[in-house]
């Protein structure tokens, strides 16, 4: 499978150990990141006008040390031929809705003139750590769970613009703190480098590859994962998919 992320940071950490969860099944994958930090849908799009190459590109989960531009990234693997293109916004323009377009549709539209047999994907962000500053001063929310109520609506609203799947990683997370993780961050707002980077993962693995997560015996991880958390993760991500209609 060829995916192809026109994403950011989020989009590294959903993507992470995505190969090594494949090749734990033996599935052959090619996940290509389009990666700039904070990079809104936006920036996307005026780097989309200028055909600017200002992308670090990323490869099975590690930068490659190369720059390329949207349009390149689009046609150099055999002129477009991609299974699935991913977009999302920048997570701290996600709660609102009226930042995704008309930037959204712009870009799909170039997705379908270059790629145009590639499924088109939505990668809902999360919402920041509890009490964290980015959550309370710079959006103003006191509870974690009303950002990502407005980030769910805005997703929804985006996903059904370009007629695309929603990967639910915003709700994954809210599932794992239900479930007792005290923290899915790492620095109050990029997902953990074990269990919040695994648990992405394994929901891209579940949703746009159409894997099964539960029987995945994945398990190097950058911070060490337990078996108990292991398994409550895979239960989370599978009723995630199973919600967003992917299982």
């Amino acid at each position: 499978m060829r995916i192809l992320s026109i994403g950011n940071s989020f989009a590294h950490d959903g993507t992470r150990y995505l190969e090594k969860i494949a090749y734990a099944d033996k599935k052959n994958i090619m996940s290509v990141v389009l990666h700039i930090g904070g990079c809104t849908l936006e920036r996307h799009y005026m780097n989309m006008v200028a055909d600017a190459d200002d992308y670090d590109l990323m490869f099975n989960g590690e930068f490659t040390g190369f720059k390329m531009s949207l349009r390149q990234a689009l046609r150099t693997y055999r002129n477009g031929e991609w299974d699935v293109v991913t977009f999302q916004q920048a997570s701290h323009e996600s709660p609102y809705y009226e930042k995704y377009q008309p930037y959204l549709n712009e870009l799909s539209a170039y997705v379908r003139k270059f790629a145009p047999s590639a499924k088109q994907v939505i990668h809902q962000t999360w919402a920041y750590e509890q009490g964290c500053e980015k959550l309370t001063d710079m959006l103003g929310y006191s509870d974690q769970a009303d950002m990502f109520k407005d980030v769910k609506k805005a997703y929804a609203k985006a996903a059904k613009d370009i007629d695309a799947k929603i990967i639910p990683s915003g709700e994954l997370f809210q599932k794992m703190l239900k479930n007792g993780f005290e923290k899915v961050h790492r620095d109050t707002f990029h997902a953990s480098l074990g269990a919040g980077r695994y648990a992405l993962a394994a929901l891209w693995y579940e949703t746009v590859m159409g894997g099964d997560i539960m029987n995945n015996t994945f398990c190097d991880f950058e911070e060490e994962i337990s078996k108990e958390e292991i398994a409550i993760i895979k239960k989370c991500v599978r009723e995630a998919a199973e919600e967003y209609g992917w299982k």
